[in-house]
C-alpha cells in the first residue's frame, strides 16, 4: 500500500483522513502543516512538519503522494502551488468515500476528494483539486472546473457548468443546464433558477446577485482566511527569491 500526507490538519484535513482511511487505497502517515506546531498530534497521526520539509519527508517515509486538504478554493491553489515548486512532480491522488456513489463513465482529475453520501452521476467530469462534500450531488454530465467545490447536501441537476474556484454553499439547489462562471460563490440554501458570470457573490430564492467578489476574498470564514492566503503568496514570492 501506498505511504500519502495530507497538507493541512484542520477539520477538513480531518474528514479527508477519514475519506483515505475507509477508502482503504492508501497508507497516510502524516499530516503537513505551516501553521500547527510540528509534532502535534490530529486524530492518531502527528503533524510532520511544513511544505518546506518535502524533500526529507518523502525520503524518510517513501511518500507517494498526498491530497491538499483546504476548504477554501483559492487558498487550495496556493498551496499546491507551493508543493510544485517544492517537488515538481509531486502526485497529487483522489479520495473517495466508499459511501460515495460513482456513476457510469466519470471522469476525474488528481487531486479530488469525494466525500460520504456524494453522487455523482453519469458523464460528469471533475477537473483537478475539487471538493464534492458531504450528501451532495453532481448531476448528469456536469462539469466541475479545477479548484470548484460542492458543500454539503447541494443537489445539482443535469448538465452544471461550474468554473475555476467557484464555490456552491450549503444546501444550494440548481435546476438543469446552469452556468456558473470563474470565482463566483453561491450563498447557503439558495435556488439557482439562472446563470451566473464571473466574479459574483449570488444567494436568495430565486438567487440574484448580491455583489461584485474578488480573487481570493475569503468566503468560508472570517477576513483572516483571506489574510492567510496573501501572507502565503507574498512568502511564497520572498522564498523563491532567495532560492534563485
Amino acid at each position: 500500500m501506498h505511504n500519502v500526507i495530507i497538507f493541512g490538519a484542520s477539520g477538513h484535513g480531518s474528514v479527508v483522513l477519514d475519506c483515505l482511511e475507509k477508502e482503504g487505497r492508501y497508507n497516510v502517515v502524516g499530516f503537513v502543516d505551516s501553521y500547527k506546531k510540528k509534532g502535534t498530534t490530529i486524530n492518531g497521526y502527528q503533524v510532520l512538519g511544513s511544505e518546506f520539509d518535502l524533500p526529507f519527508l518523502m525520503n524518510r517515509f517513501n511518500i507517494y503522494g498526498g491530497l491538499v486538504a483546504i476548504g477554501d478554493n483559492w487558498t487550495r491553489k496556493l498551496i499546491v502551488d507551493r508543493i510544485i515548486k517544492i517537488i515538481p512532480n509531486f502526485n497529487f491522488v483522489n479520495t473517495v468515500h466508499p459511501k460515495a456513489v460513482i456513476g457510469k463513465d466519470v471522469l476525474m482529475g488528481c487531486g479530488s476528494v469525494i466525500m460520504p453520501g456524494a453522487i455523482v452521476n453519469a458523464n460528469a467530469v471533475i477537473h483537478d483539486f475539487c471538493i464534492i462534500n458531504t450528501n451532495s450531488s453532481l448531476g448528469h454530465d456536469g462539469v466541475m472546473d479545477s479548484y470548484s467545490s460542492l458543500a454539503p447536501s447541494v443537489c445539482s441537476g443535469g448538465n452544471l457548468s461550474l468554473g475555476q474556484f467557484s464555490a456552491v454553499s450549503l444546501g444550494v439547489n440548481i435546476i438543469n443546464g446552469i452556468k456558473i462562471g470563474s470565482h463566483t460563490v453561491i450563498g447557503a440554501g439558495a435556488l439557482v433558477v439562472d446563470n451566473f458570470g464571473d466574479y459574483v457573490v449570488a444567494y436568495g430564492s430565486p438567487a440574484r446577485i448580491i455583489r461584485k467578489r474578488s480573487k481570493g476574498e475569503s468566503y468560508l470564514g472570517s477576513s483572516k482566511t483571506k489574510l492567510d492566503a496573501t501572507t502565503l503568496e507574498y512568502k511564497d514570492k520572498i522564498e523563491l527569491n532567495l532560492s534563485s
